[in-house]
């Protein structure tokens, strides 16, 4: 059952922008490099020692951003479908759990930014390679650039995904991704407990990893308490 809910989500998505914000997160990003450097190419390389390196340092300095942003922007596009259709309805009325709803609409949305994130380290790759920035490409860092604020943001995507699908305006998960955007951007003055910062790969302890650990373990119990309060409300 879970099977026919993902697929009638993605059907869902069909001519919604979904894939669209999906590849656009992304391509930003690197894009304002490909303006960065079309502009300051000579001044930038001359300020490394590690052209491959610096490259990465500047992409993923908006990537956390993006990312966050674009959480806000599919969480509320996707109960705004829900909410269009009077789907939440309907889809109760079928014999299937809200459990399975709500899993099913978290999935989803796993799937696309793991999909943008995967974008984003073909989009790095490929300007990296055109710039010639040398024959030793960092394989292991550019994927820890393009995954680890996936994994680490999964808190958000979950607190986000909660917002949205349990509140009847849809401008309070609106105004909560606008916050969280904020947040991010001003990331270098929170406290390392605060979710919004660790998309960012920073901590005391100059340890990226743990922000993957972190992510993934507030992300799944922010999932199961989000899917709790979805299954004990009445459908709206």
């Amino acid at each position: 059952m879970i099977g026919r809910l993902l697929s009638a989500d993605f059907l869902k998505m069909k001519r919604k922008g979904f894939w669209f914000l999906t590849f656009l997160g992304p391509f930003g990003v690197v894009a304002l490099q490909m303006v960065n450097y079309g502009v300051r190419k000579d001044y930038l390389l001359q300020q490394s020692e590690d052209d491959w390196g610096y490259y990465l340092l500047n992409v993923s300095s908006f990537t956390p951003l993006a990312l966050v942003l674009g959480i806000a922007i599919l969480t509320s596009f996707m109960a705004s479908v829900e909410n269009e259709t009077n789907a939440w309805k309907q889809l109760i009325s079928l014999p299937v759990s809200k459990m399975s709803v709500y899993l099913s609409k978290f999935t989803v949305l796993t799937c696309l930014l793991f999909v943008s994130s995967l974008l984003l380290m073909v989009f790095s790759l490929a300007y990296g390679v055109f710039l010639n920035l040398g024959e030793e490409i960092p394989y292991l860092e550019l994927l820890k650039y393009s995954f680890y604020p996936y994994f680490a943001a999964l808190p958000i995507l979950a607190l986000q995904l909660w917002i949205a699908t349990v509140s009847q305006n849809q401008g309070i998960p609106i105004t909560t991704g606008i916050l969280g955007v904020i947040f991010t951007y001003s990331a270098f003055a929170l406290p390392d407990w605060m979710i919004w910062k660790w998309p960012l790969l920073m901590n005391e302890w100059n340890e990226p990893i743990i922000n993957v650990m972190l992510g993934i373990g507030a992300g799944i119990l922010l999932y199961i308490v989000g899917m709790v309060d979805f299954t004990r409300r009445d459908v709206k």
